[in-house]
């Protein structure tokens, strides 16, 4: 699997640093550029949906949610869970209600999970939280109907943990019917070699533990449909691990499409789905109007 273990240690750097690949804008500026996006974005979803902002779901400063409610929430109704990016390290639920407008004007409840970065959150700590998020929100919520997840980069490979959870011990197991995993990392190891560890401070047994694709368990007939999505501009790493991650899914059974979408990048492949004619934000509506 491991052209990526040929590489000098500067090209798996550049190859591992999402803001090095975007046409739009220099390293520099993209970062602030789509926190600024993000923010201004998730700043009229507040003004515009009725909310539950910092809901605390366990006792640490960052174990909290947002939760946008659709415009009619008498009924049940499904829920999209976006848990966000930013390498476990920074962003936060607060820049990541932006593609709640488009979501709550057709019926879906979008919640945005908040996880303790790095450093001050081990990997381990993160994936337990968003586990632990979930079962909060099905036991608190008892009208959601379906959940779906949908995470961007980080945020994907959290998500992706999330589908190989064992609920028993969690004494519930969420209605999880879809996932959306954009722009992620599914194999952690590379990352060992690279910045991105300096903060995460992850050694090789943890590393493996937390990487999706070290875990595909084989479809249950209830398993969820799952798109991974990667965006035109993305590294070849993060193509490459998104194709290969894919891959493994299908060859275990699960209902996997890969939509590799043109003309964007790392940072705008998700900061467009505040766009209701956005196509990602058609195709989750689609998957969500199906089940």
């Amino acid at each position: 699997m491991g052209g990526w273990r040929d590489m000098s240690a500067e090209a798996l750097e550049d190859q591992y640093s999402p803001s090095r690949w975007s046409p739009r804008l220099d390293r520099d500026t993209i970062i602030d550029a789509h926190l600024a996006v993000t923010a201004a974005g998730t700043e009229r979803a507040r003004a515009s949906a009725q909310t539950s902002l910092h809901v605390p779901y366990g006792k640490g400063d960052g174990e909290k949610l947002d939760i946008y409610f659709p415009t009619d929430h008498s009924g049940t109704f499904p829920v999209l869970v976006y848990i966000h990016g930013g390498y476990w390290q920074c962003l936060s639920k607060d820049e990541s209600g932006f593609a709640a407008p488009p979501l709550v004007s057709q019926g879906v409840a979008v919640v945005a999970v908040g996880y303790d970065t790095a450093p001050r959150g081990h990997m381990d700590t993160m994936v337990l939280q968003v586990r632990r998020s979930l079962a909060f929100l099905v036991e608190q919520y008892p009208e959601i109907r379906g959940i779906y997840l949908c995470g961007h980069s980080a945020g994907a490979h959290l998500a992706a943990m999330v589908l190989f959870t064992d609920w028993t011990e969690f004494h519930v197991v969420p209605d999880i019917k879809g996932a959306v995993l954009v722009s992620g990392v599914y194999d952690l190891e590379p990352i060992l070699h690279t910045y991105v560890n300096d903060a995460l401070n992850m050694s090789r047994e943890v590393a493996q533990r937390n990487s999706p694709m070290r875990h595909v368990a084989p479809a249950v007939p209830a398993a969820c449909e799952v798109l991974v999505v990667v965006a035109q501009h993305d590294s070849p790493e993060f193509r490459r691990q998104s194709q290969e991650y894919s891959q493994a899914l299908r060859a275990a059974g699960w209902s996997v499409s890969l939509l590799d979408l043109a003309s964007v990048d790392h940072f705008d492949v998700i900061e467009k789905l505040s766009e209701n004619s956005y196509i990602l934000t058609q195709v989750i509506l689609n998957m969500i109007s199906r089940a």
